[in-house]
């Protein structure tokens, strides 16, 4: 059973940027038909798909973040990272990584809240 588990930054400083890693167990994230994901929910608002890695590497991310947002990853130690950069209070959400958010092998990390905050 595949279980995904997001780091804890708490909290993070305006400006500074903010990285949060998915470590991931039962799977690895080298198969080719995986797509992993970072997805958001600020308070009273809807989730935010910010972008994702595929099994071979290739990054996708959103538009209204891509000029912020970087994907990596650490094949050896099966996890993935989501830099986003300058960061800003609205970037105050629950973050989730998410193996296949839409698919039938959907499986979500328990959320992780990251407040930006002086």
């Amino acid at each position: 059973q595949v279980q995904l588990q997001e780091s804890d930054p708490g909290l993070v400083k305006p400006s500074q940027t903010l990285s949060l890693t998915c470590t991931v167990s039962g799977d690895s994230i080298t198969t080719i038909s995986r797509y992993w994901n970072w997805i958001r929910q600020s308070p009273g608002k809807g989730l935010e798909w910010m972008g994702g890695i595929t099994g071979s590497g290739s990054t996708y991310y959103s538009p209204s973040l891509k000029s912020r947002t970087s994907i990596s990853r650490d094949t050896s130690k099966n996890r993935f990272t989501l830099h986003l950069s300058s960061g800003t209070p609205e970037d105050t959400a629950v973050y989730y990584c998410a193996r296949d958010p839409l698919g039938p092998l959907a499986s979500w990390g328990q959320g992780t809240q990251v407040t930006v905050s002086s």
